[in-house]
């Protein structure tokens, strides 16, 4: 996930694929790595964001994306 550019990553949903987070930090460190820390920060954001988690996945995002989000 990481390499000379900046990615950005945020989580989506595993059903409809939508972006429901946009981690605000870089990002460095093994996919696991990766997918830890987001999960964790987003858990850190409220814990009865612990019952979606399930339902998410780390991924990349788009300039476009960021612009359109929230």
């Amino acid at each position: 996930m990481t390499g000379n550019q900046p990615v950005k990553v945020g989580l989506r949903s595993k059903i409809t694929n939508e972006l429901v987070a946009v981690y605000p930090y870089s990002i460095n460190g093994s996919p696991k790595e990766v997918e830890k820390k987001v999960f964790d920060w987003y858990y850190a954001q409220g814990c009865a964001n612990e019952n979606e988690l399930p339902n998410l996945f780390v991924d990349t995002v788009t300039d476009g994306e960021l612009k359109s989000f929230h």
